[in-house]
């Protein structure tokens, strides 16, 4: 790869198995769904979201 210009990089991202991400996730995903603006939002998300892709 090196070879063809390119290099490794490392990068950190959240552990999704640990019980503090499921927590904090569980807690935004209600605030969420409990906002005014919810259907609005969902709305757009389906609007947006490619259903069909392969």
């Amino acid at each position: 790869m090196r070879g063809m210009g390119l290099r490794p990089i490392q990068i950190w991202v959240p552990d999704v198995r640990s019980s503090k991400f499921i927590s904090a996730a569980h807690k935004q995903s209600l605030a969420v769904a409990k906002s005014r603006h919810a259907n609005r939002d969902q709305t757009f998300i389906d609007v947006i979201t490619d259903w069909e892709a392969k």
